[in-house]
């Protein structure tokens, strides 16, 4: 049997804009080893393209098919749902080019979908006519629910945020497309040919990664390099089947015994 990997990306690959050490090792073993993995990330702002020019930067050398983000299954869930749809959008580039890839048309009026995504280019105004489209028929879907985002300065509000307030504005419920959703989760497992029981998720989100993949029946790797404490883990109901420090411990391990409680400390 063979073993691929989701791996997440802040937190678990870089802090900000800062490497964290082993991280650029353990994708090269997997490289080496022609073990199946992608990147699996919450942020639509940024294309395929942007993401494997961020990681080079930082050392890391891939290729635009190791990215999968909320954006692209986003898109690709509403081309299943309604082909040639329509979408008014708050969001930036990466949701904007998945959404055209997939034969959506961004307008500004009768859409059939409104789509929230990261930025910081959004006004008010945009809030308020996404705020009327909904109450005239349009569907609310979120990349992800993330109520912040990490910046090398601190958190921001997230995709999560602005959803929040067009839900409180119009009464709808947004359905969320990203981690810890089945919908990203499982595109993002048929995109590496995997079976379920093939596929190890590595993240520093209980409520995200972790979630996600308890959820989907994958094996589950939490690293403390990012957003969670080993004190947290108390406060869940379910728990990851490993924990690392960070990726570094899993250098060095046959790729088929990540995830395995034995394989690691």
């Amino acid at each position: 049997m063979q073993r691929g990997f989701l791996i997440d990306m802040d937190g678990v690959i870089y802090r900000g804009g800062q490497l964290i050490p082993g991280a650029a090792e353990f994708i090269q073993q997997l490289q080496v080893t022609d073990t199946p993995f992608t990147f699996l990330t919450n942020n639509s702002q940024r294309t395929r393209r942007d993401v494997v020019t961020r990681l080079a930067r930082m050392g890391i050398e891939v290729e635009e098919r190791h990215v999968f983000t909320c954006a692209i299954a986003t898109a690709r869930f509403l081309a299943q749902q309604l082909s040639g749809g329509t979408a008014y959008v708050i969001g930036e580039g990466g949701l904007l080019q998945a959404l055209h890839t997939n034969g959506y048309s961004i307008v500004d009026h009768d859409p059939d979908y409104v789509v929230v995504g990261e930025g910081r280019a959004f006004t008010f105004e945009m809030l308020e006519a996404a705020t009327r489209m909904i109450l005239n028929g349009a569907k609310l879907i979120a990349t992800n629910l993330d109520p912040n985002c990490p910046t090398q300065h601190g958190s921001r509000p997230g995709c999560g945020a602005i959803v929040a307030m067009l839900e409180t504005a119009t009464g709808v419920k947004a359905f969320s497309v990203g981690k810890p959703s089945p919908v990203m989760m499982r595109m993002a497992r048929k995109e590496l040919g995997l079976a379920t029981a093939e596929t190890t998720i590595i993240g520093d989100t209980m409520e995200t990664d972790i979630l996600g993949g308890v959820q989907m029946g994958y094996r589950t790797v939490l690293v403390f390099s990012g957003g969670t404490r080993p004190e947290d883990l108390a406060r869940y109901a379910y728990r990851p089947d490993v924990t690392v420090d960070s990726v570094a411990d899993l250098c060095g391990l046959d790729p088929l015994l990540v995830g395995e409680p034995s394989a690691v400390g």
